[in-house]
């Protein structure tokens, strides 16, 4: 009987079964799209940074460095220095360095058994970010003079040269031939061997040769990253001048995102990158895992009472620092779609009510009638409330399809968001800037947009439908409900 008077009545009130369900199809179908691009946006976020940071990473520690630290890189030759050409008479110099860059600031690696020993920490790691400047070139023989001997200021004949990043110098009153140089320089990040699960290892995957392992410590070997490695044109067992000592490349990485580069350009033992650099027992970035994302907070603040004169960043600190389309997209949904979509479902929801109640109120004397032959209220509340919720959820299965849809036509489509986070690149040089943070570098990032296709994008689909039908029916019954026998008698009178 339900059934039957259910079906009856939804056939002969196609229109507004057909209003109901379309007003609710379409706010659902809002809430899905909105809700998966939501999702997408911050899976786009959490790749920007784990390519930089590390998929285990939700702290870092960085230190400020001091005003004016760091600048141009110069290289000086001394008078012994160089090779002469016997041909062409011109000295060729090379020569290659490797320090904290400009702006970065190291700290005793002590800091890192502090950090490691604090309540919630599961795992702590000490990286060193360098950068390695190599200079290579040729100075041109001195024009000869009437005494046949040199002028002072020839490299190799008593002066010396101090050739800048930006150019090259001589000595007092020297005057030189042709000459030409080239500057190369790379970031070097020193890592912990035997640390994968938290810190710039966490973050890459091995495309050929090998990780290093704790057998490398101590020892000349490089791993380089994908981009660099074509970009110079490197492979497995070829060699690598860093710091002026020869290295053997063991094994080339890449980010475990497509679309992303990993934090350095070449990874060495930390040990080593300590000797080389002169900065032994320095680090300048601690990378924490913490045990739950509920204890990030506590750590940080205990962190920052264990080490005052460093800068604690969060996952949350560094998110609020990317820009580019990635942040705009990311606060359109913010501010716009949530509002958005809360405003359509509130209005299909009004528009399903308002009409069940007036289908109600213009069937005074068929529910009078039934109330007459013997139907009570509750049986009277029940039928609206089906008829109610058959509209929301046919609403719901439209608009769970339409919403759907327009999420494989969006991944079909993969829109590139770019996504530049100046704090990529922070005291530290390789970790995340803070507050305060020296380093001016920034790392641009082109990320693939999809939304992720879940069962949870249906079931949030099935329950608002239901939460629709569930109040048009009970506002629906209670109207109803308040129906006397009487008034059919008088409309039929």
């Amino acid at each position: 009987m339900f059934l039957a008077y259910l079906r009856r009545e939804l056939v002969n009130r196609k229109k507004q079964s057909i209003i109901i369900a379309m007003g609710m199809a379409l706010a659902i179908a809002l809430v899905i799209v909105v809700n998966g691009f939501s999702s997408g946006v911050k899976n786009a976020q959490s790749t920007a940074l784990e390519s930089t940071y590390g998929v285990g990473t939700d702290i870092t520690v960085t230190q400020t460095a001091e005003p004016g630290t760091g600048g141009p890189q110069n290289f000086s030759f001394g008078t012994d220095d160089g090779t002469t050409d016997d041909a062409t008479g011109d000295t060729n110099v090379a020569t290659s360095t490797l320090s904290a860059a400009m702006g970065t600031a190291t700290y005793s690696s002590t800091s890192l058994d502090q950090v490691a020993a604090i309540d919630g920490v599961t795992s702590a790691t000490g990286t060193l970010s360098l950068r390695n400047n190599s200079f290579s070139g040729s100075i041109g023989q001195p024009p000869s003079s009437d005494s046949g001997a040199a002028p002072s200021g020839t490299p190799g004949q008593g002066a010396s040269d101090d050739v800048g990043t930006g150019g090259s110098s001589a000595g007092a009153g020297a005057e030189r031939g042709p000459s030409s140089f080239d500057v190369n320089s790379f970031t070097v990040t020193g890592i912990s061997t035997t640390a994968t699960d938290v810190g710039p290892m966490s973050a890459i995957q091995l495309d050929s040769g090998r990780y290093l392992t704790s057998g490398d410590d101590g020892t000349d070997v490089v791993v380089l990253d994908s981009t660099y490695a074509t970009s110079a044109d490197l492979a497995v067992d070829d060699t690598l001048d860093i710091g002026g000592t020869t290295f053997t490349v063991v094994g080339i990485v890449s980010s475990t995102s497509s679309d992303a580069a990993t934090a350095a350009d070449t990874y060495i033992p930390l040990d080593t990158a300590q000797t080389l650099s002169g900065l032994t027992g320095q680090i300048s970035d601690i990378s924490v895992s913490a045990d739950s994302a509920s204890h990030v907070a506590s750590i940080k603040t205990a962190i920052e009472d264990a080490l005052p004169d460093t800068t604690v960043s969060t996952q949350a600190d560094l998110a609020s620092n990317i820009s580019g389309s990635l942040s705009t997209v990311s606060n359109l949904l913010s501010n716009l779609g949530t509002w958005l979509s809360a405003l359509v479902l509130a209005a299909a929801f009004a528009i399903a009510v308002l009409f069940t109640v007036s289908g109600v109120t213009r069937r005074t004397r068929e529910f009078g009638t039934l109330k007459a032959i013997g139907w009570s209220n509750a049986r009277i509340v029940r039928q609206v409330a089906g008829e109610s919720m058959v509209n929301g959820l046919l609403g719901g299965a439209i608009g769970a399809v339409v919403g759907i849809g327009g999420i494989l036509v969006v991944n079909a489509i993969a829109p590139t968001l770019s996504a530049t986070s100046s704090a990529a690149t922070g005291p530290g040089g390789g970790g995340p800037g803070g507050p305060g943070g020296q380093s001016a570098a920034a790392s641009a990032t082109d990320i693939a947009l999809q939304i992720p296709l879940t069962a949870g994008i249906v079931l949030v689909a099935v329950g608002l439908a239901v939460l629709g039908g569930l109040l048009a029916g009970a506002f629906g019954g209670w109207r109803a409900s308040t129906l006397r026998p009487a008034a059919a008698l008088r409309s039929v009178a």
